[in-house]
This record gives structure tokens, sequence and C-alpha cells, in this order.
């Protein structure tokens, strides 16, 4: 955490403008890495004022929502006895495309109206989406949160070979290094969980497999499709709810959810309403943390966010963590130091021209 402020005072009294986009795609963060260079025509030269915040509150911002994010989803996923993971990423899907509608409105943000065009060119995009989002609400059900957070950190492995097949781009030494250690704690961790069992397992593979699928082929679609970052979350989540409310009838969760009368309280609602405004506010929080302190600090945050989120998890949702699981998921989240390190001398080599 010392390294953390270090960064941001150090960000505070050197800052200089940057291109977010360009520092993102630097760093290759998650989970929108790609240039995303937009311009709308059809709306003018007029362009809403910028959502900014100062060094520490974007960096408090960003690690608060991402946090949170991963938390009320576990207690949605698994604290009301219920299986409508489908539902709930419509329920936050709707959410999101409410916030999306009153930020545009007020002239915070910009992006163009839904057309058929895009939909239809952002479609394959949109079905990884909805699989990573579908998959790691399953991986919630079925796993304690400090494992869930240990395994994100696998996607990386899979972004990183999926770069060198289809975009011919190698890992250097050191991520190598970072993704041995990252995939040698998860697994010693996961044999040593008491509860780990192969659905679970099976579900944050899947999440992680999606995750990269979504991460490479938004890098290709990004190339073709011009859209801002919230013109990704409008499209993102407005496809999403079009295709998964089909099937929450098809599946009868509507149903289910309909004849369950104990989850029709406030308390129920304004917990989705909350998650979904999270996961849209994550992606303001990304830039706002990116803009205001560099692609450094943005990684080192990342990296140090997911021991709160761990320590949280373990402490609200009574998780029972063995000493030597324990010791393995704190091995491969210090895989996840060396991968952020890496890309960070990656990034200041390639601008010392090396």
């Amino acid at each position: 955490f010392f390294l953390v402020f270090y960064r941001i005072q150090d960000a505070m009294s050197s800052r200089q403008p940057m291109d977010i986009e360009a520092a993102r795609e630097r760093v290759n963060l998650l989970p929108n890495s790609g240039p995303n260079n937009v311009s709308h025509a059809s709306h003018g030269n007029k362009k809403p004022p910028p959502l900014s915040l100062g060094p520490v509150s974007s960096c408090l911002l960003y690690s608060s929502c991402s946090c949170s994010m991963v938390l009320v989803n576990k207690m949605l996923a698994s604290s009301y006895d219920t299986t409508f993971n489908i539902l709930l990423v419509v329920f936050q899907a709707l959410v999101a495309i409410v916030c999306c509608y009153v930020a545009k409105a007020a002239g915070k943000i910009d992006y163009p109206p839904f057309s058929k065009d895009i939909a239809l060119q952002w479609l394959p995009v949109n079905v990884f989406f909805c699989m990573m989002l579908f998959t790691s609400m399953q991986a919630l059900t079925h796993n304690n949160v400090p494992m869930v957070t240990v395994f994100k950190n696998i996607a990386n492995i899979f972004i990183a070979a999926g770069d060198y097949l289809f975009f011919n781009k190698p890992s250097s030494s050191l991520t190598q290094l970072a993704f041995g250690v990252m995939l040698l704690g998860a697994i010693l961790a996961s044999h040593k969980d008491a509860h780990a069992t192969f659905v679970g397992l099976f579900w944050m593979l899947c999440n992680c497999v999606f995750t990269a699928g979504y991460v490479l082929y938004m890098k290709h679609a990004t190339q073709t499709v011009k859209l801002s970052k919230f013109g990704m979350v409008y499209f993102n989540n407005v496809l999403a709810a079009l295709i998964l409310v089909p099937v929450t009838l098809f599946n009868g969760e509507a149903m289910d959810f309909y004849r369950r009368e104990d989850l029709h309280n406030p308390y129920y609602f304004v917990t989705n309403v909350f998650a979904g405004f999270v996961g849209f506010f994550l992606n303001f929080a990304s830039l706002s943390c990116v803009a205001a302190t560099g692609p450094t600090t943005y990684a080192i945050v990342g990296s140090v966010n997911k021991i709160p989120t761990s320590v949280i998890g373990w402490a609200l949702f009574d998780a029972e963590i063995s000493k030597e699981a324990f010791f393995f998921i704190c091995v491969s989240m210090m895989g996840g130091f060396i991968y952020s390190y890496s890309k960070i001398k990656e990034a200041r080599d390639k601008q010392q021209g090396k």
C-alpha cells in the first residue's frame, strides 16, 4: 500500500497529459485493451465535458468498485439459495442501460444511438461478454471469493497465448515467470482447498477461457467497429438483455423468480440495482484511474486490490481456508504482482526505444 500511495504522490507531482487508450494498450490491461478511437459525426463537434477525478480519489473509486463488484455478485449468487444466474445478468444489464441513458442525458458521456448495423458487428463480442458474466456468476456460486480472485489471474495466461497465436505478440521471460507462479499457486491452492470441487474448478476455467476470448476478440473487433468505452458498455448491455431475456423465459428462471415471493422485497431489488450501478461505474473508474495517475499506478492498484477483496470475501462469507491453501493463494497473488511489474518494465523499455 505504501508503494501505491508513493506512485499516487509521484503522479500528483509530475503528471503529464496522456492518451488513455494508448496507456491501457501499453500495459495490456483488462477488460478492454485495444484501440478505440471514436468519431461520431452524427453528434456534431460538441463533446460532453470529461468526467475527471484526482489521483487519490480515482484510485479509491476504482478499488472500491472492483472489490464491490466481486463481493455483491458473490452475495447474489450464493446467499439467496437461488440459481438465477442468467436473470441476475439481465437485471444488471438493464440497470447499466439506464445509467448510460442518464449519464448521456446529463451530458457526461457520449455514444452513438442503437443501430442494427453496429449491433450485428458487435454481436460476436457480446456473446463472449454474456458467457464471461454467466460463468463468473457460476464460479462465485460454487467457490469462495479468495479462490475466484486467484483464478481470475489465470485468464492472463490464456490472453497471452491468444496474443501469440493470433497477433504474433510473444511474452517476455519475466511475464512467463509470472504466469508460472500464478498457475502453480492456483493449482496448489485448489488442491489444498477442502471445499474445492470439480464443478467449481470447471466454471472457473470456463470463466478464464471466455474472459480471454472476450478480450482477444475485442482487439480484433475494435479495428473495424469504432466505439468509445461507454459505447461498448451501452451496446454490450443492450445486446445482453436482448439475448438473455428469451433465455430466462425458455429455461424457466423468469417464472421461478416470479413464484419466489420471498425475493420480491426492496432489499433484493436494491442489491441488484447496486450491482448494476457498480458494474457501469467500474468502467468510468478504470479510465479515471489511468488518466489521473498513469498505467503504472493502475496496474499496481489492480494487483493490490486482490488482497482486500480476498480478505473481505473470506470474512463476510465465512470461507474455510486451510493454512496451506492460504499460503498458495498468496503465492498466486505474488505472481500477479510479478505480472504487473513485467508489463510496467515492457512499457518503460518501449518508451526508451529498447
